[in-house]
């Protein structure tokens, strides 16, 4: 049998219970076919870079899934019915993946950093005042307009 990392987005206004719902029919798909679902996990609700059906976020599951390619081919034919079902991607891989998932590893390490990147220091950039020569705008806009009306009259 083949191995398999299969995403699927579920429309925003479906609740959590209802994620879990699909995951349990389609893994009941993927065992009458001969397969098993290794593993699954619910990444949360995250939004979309551009409106998907209406839709600006959705919740994404990932299931590991071993089994025969029917199973698979079942089972997003089914995806493509069901009106929850935004977007799925199944990727055939050469071994699944243990522990959790780099989507999983990535939220541990924004909560560690404070969930914004912060770089904190930046020490490639010096002070402000390094640029004290600079004369305002404003100066050099009007200096600039008063000369060039004052070359006009000449």
């Amino acid at each position: 049998m083949a191995l398999y990392e299969h995403v699927f987005l579920a429309r925003q206004d479906v609740s959590q219970q209802q994620v879990d719902t699909l995951v349990e029919q389609y893994s009941g798909l993927i065992a009458e076919h001969g397969g098993e679902v290794k593993k699954t996990e619910y990444w949360g609700m995250k939004s979309l870079s551009f409106r998907i059906k209406k839709n600006r976020k959705a919740h994404y599951t990932l299931m590991n899934i071993d089994g025969p390619s029917d199973a698979v081919a079942e089972m997003e034919r089914q995806m493509g019915i069901n009106e929850d079902v935004l977007r799925f991607m199944t990727i055939r891989v050469d071994e699944l993946e243990e522990g959790p998932s780099a989507m999983m590893r990535k939220s541990d390490r924004d909560d560690r950093r404070g969930g914004r990147g912060d770089r904190g220091d930046r020490g490639d950039r010096g002070d402000r005042g390094d640029r004290g020569d600079r004369r305002p705008r404003r100066e050099e806009s009007s200096s600039s307009t008063s000369s060039s009306s004052e070359g006009e009259a000449s």
